[in-house]
Order: structure tokens, then C-alpha cells, then sequence
């Protein structure tokens, strides 16, 4: 015979005395002295009895109550434990519940090592921070499929090629992250948008750079004495990227050679490796005119604290009107190398603190070529400092 259920109405419940009041099929009511009422779930499972509470009345109805009855009594039928079940699905969707911001955070910090000066530039960061995190961050990381990701890009995956790629790209890392922290997330996610966002009409651009003819000109119009100017002029003396650059400091100069530190390096696989950088008599020369306005042993100081920004070159540039920018002087140096020079590939690319040549024979070189570099970076300073025009060889 089946046993009796619902017997209980909503109607008569506010109005019972502090008791306890089966509704059937091992739903309970439990009314307190104080007023206050629960809903109980018995059950028995392996010859043991368990009570199972199931919230509080009014705010849980007894339709409520009676419904999530029939959803663990269907758990404890297949054998489980309904207590520790609900515990161990709070738990998950605990653990589920991580949103992207923090685990974008997360990533990054993970990361830091791998950056330049600890990624405290930002450049990692900001694609996800101006075009991912306003929209998304948000969200839990396992509910954002590439739906999400593709209305987060849409604006920009053309207009903006370079960053949305960069964004998308951070955000496959996050992801992998995310899965690697053991949450439940769609790790073909980004992917998919790639495949409903569409091929990228607009194509990156490189860098505009100065016509490596033109560089003397504008190097020798560098002379209002600014730290900005001195440092564009070494800049373009060394051929070596603006962070290192901007960052230079007085330490790391010893005579005639200035070291940078392997983490201030770039696209270096043997970024262990601390870079020789071989100084010219006009480098020394610029270095010496510098000194006097150094700051913290830094010879490139901001205006108010810290290293000249990332933009302060770019800038004077802008002022005068030129499309180029500062890096693009790396470009113009290494045309003026393959066009007016004869020096061996090897030694062009090293100059620029490119890795050269693969694994193995990276282990068997035990050169970095700078005295070949010596005499081309004195060159390139007579070329750009003297205006000497005429073909040049470097024997390697």
C-alpha cells in the first residue's frame, strides 16, 4: 500500500503550533517555539537514517520544499547520499562561479616572470583590460563561450586587427589557465569565435621606418640638449629596442660596452643570456652629455619619477610631423646594413639582439660576434653622426 503524501496545505501552515508535521513520502515541517519554520527531508540509506534540511518557510514553499523532496529522493534511490551530493555540487558550482577578471589577474601574475620588468609596462594586460574585461570580466569563467567573445570583439577585429588578435590570444591563455585551475571551461572557445568573427580584413602593418638615408638628418637635428633627443640619439646609435633603452641605467655601462639584462630582452630564446651591447664613440659620446641629468642612477629620467615613457619619443616625433616612429629605427638600420655593407648575416641579426641559427647550433657558437659588431656599430655612427655616404664592407 502506498504510502500517504501531501497532506499538508499552504493554508494551515502559519497557523500550526511549534510541532513537527509529516506532508508524506519523508517531507517534514518543523515548527519552532520562537515561530521560526524549516522543511526536513528523512531519508535511510544503507540502514542508516539522515535528516536533510532543505530551507526555511515562508522562503521556501511547500510546493518548493516538495519538489526539491522528489529531486534528492531520486538521488538517494540511485544509491547516493543526498547530503553529501548537494555538498559536493555546491562545492563545483562554487568553484565554477570564478570570474574572468580574476582569473585574467591570476594569469597574469602567473606570467610575470616570462615579461619584460615583470610585465609592470602593462602591455600584456591592457588588450584584455580596455577590450575583454569591461564586457566580460564579470562572467563566470565557465559560462563564456565564443558567442561572448565574439560580441567582446566584434567592434574592434577589424578596425583594430593587431590588438583584437592580441586580445583573443590573452584570453585562450586565461583560458587554459582557468581549465588548469580544474574549472569546468570551453577550451575551443576562443577558437570558435575566431570562426564566427571571420578572416581579418585589415592586415597588420609593420612599424613606419625612417629611409635609412634620411636618419643623419634628423639624427644631427636632435641637438636642443633634451633628454628626450639624447635619448632618441642613442637610440638610434644602437639600434636596440625602447624599453632597454628607456631603462638604461648607469650600472649597466662599463667603458665602451653596456649590458643589458637578459629579462629586458626581447624575442631572445636565450633570454638567460645578459646582451652585449658595444657603445661607439658618438654612443659614449651622447652617454657623457646624459649624465648630468640621470635620476636614480636611471641616465633617461621621466619628468616627475620613474624612466621616460614609451610615448615620449613617439611624440617629438609627432610634433614634427613624421609618420615613422622610434623603433622603426632598428628597421632603418639593418636596411642600411644589407644595402650598404657587406656583413655577414649572423653578425646583422645579433646586432639587433636577434637569436640566430637553432638549438644546436646555438650550443656550439660561443661567439657574439662583438667585435665584428664593434666596428659596424662605429660605422653606423660616422654614417648618421658625418654623413658618410659611401658603401662600406664588414668581413666577418
Amino acid at each position: 500500500m502506498a504510502r500517504p503524501k501531501n497532506k499538508l496545505t499552504s493554508a494551515e501552515l502559519k497557523a500550526k503550533p511549534h510541532g513537527k508535521y509529516s506532508d508524506g513520502e519523508g517531507l517534514w515541517f518543523v515548527k519552532h517555539s520562537d515561530g521560526r519554520a524549516q522543511w526536513v527531508l528523512r531519508y535511510t540509506l544503507f540502514g542508516r537514517r539522515h535528516e536533510m534540511g532543505l530551507g526555511r518557510f515562508p522562503d521556501v514553499s511547500l510546493k518548493a520544499a516538495r519538489l526539491d523532496a522528489e529531486k534528492w529522493k531520486a538521488v538517494v534511490r540511485d544509491g547516493k547520499d543526498a547530503i553529501k551530493e548537494r555538498e559536493r555540487q555546491r562545492r563545483e558550482a562554487e568553484r565554477n562561479m570564478h570570474v574572468l577578471t580574476d582569473i585574467a589577474h591570476d594569469a597574469f601574475e602567473s606570467r610575470k616572470a616570462e615579461l619584460k620588468g615583470d610585465g609592470k609596462a602593462g602591455r600584456w594586460f591592457s588588450p584584455l583590460a580596455l577590450h575583454v574585461l569591461p564586457k566580460l570580466g564579470r562572467m563566470p569563467v565557465s559560462q563564456i563561450d565564443q558567442r561572448d567573445i565574439r560580441d567582446a570583439l566584434a567592434p574592434i577585429w577589424h578596425e583594430k586587427a593587431d590588438t583584437a588578435r592580441k586580445a583573443i590570444n590573452r584570453l585562450s591563455i586565461c583560458m587554459r589557465h582557468a581549465a588548469a585551475l580544474g574549472l569546468d571551461v570551453d577550451l575551443q572557445a576562443t577558437e570558435k569565435a575566431k570562426a564566427l568573427l571571420g578572416r581579418q580584413r585589415h592586415k597588420v602593418t609593420s612599424i613606419p621606418a625612417l629611409p635609412w638615408r634620411e636618419v643623419p638628418a634628423f639624427y644631427q637635428s636632435l641637438d636642443g640638449g633634451t633628454v628626450t633627443e639624447m635619448a632618441l640619439r642613442l637610440l638610434i646609435l644602437t639600434a636596440v629596442r625602447s624599453y632597454p633603452l628607456r631603462h638604461v641605467h648607469l650600472d649597466q655601462i662599463k667603458g665602451d660596452v653596456w649590458t643589458i639584462p637578459a629579462e629586458a630582452m626581447k624575442g631572445r630564446k636565450d633570454a638567460t643570456q645578459d646582451f652585449a651591447v658595444p657603445l661607439s664613440q658618438e654612443a659614449q659620446s651622447v652617454i657623457a652629455e646624459a649624465v648630468p641629468f640621470a635620476r636614480d642612477g636611471f641616465l633617461f629620467p621621466g619628468v616627475r619619477k620613474g624612466v621616460i615613457s614609451d610615448m615620449t619619443m613617439a611624440k617629438l616625433m609627432e610634433r614634427r610631423g613624421m609618420m615613422e616612429r622610434p623603433h622603426g629605427f632598428r628597421s632603418s638600420f639593418r636596411d642600411w646594413v644589407a644595402e650598404a655593407t657587406s656583413t655577414p648575416h649572423d653578425v646583422a641579426e645579433t646586432a639587433l639582439g636577434h637569436t640566430v641559427g637553432g638549438a644546436v647550433e646555438r650550443s656550439y657558437r660561443r661567439t657574439d660576434f662583438l667585435e665584428q659588431r664593434r666596428a659596424l656599430m662605429e660605422l653606423w655612427s660616422f654614417k648618421v653622426a658625418d654623413e658618410i655616404a659611401e658603401v662600406i664592407s664588414i668581413h666577418g
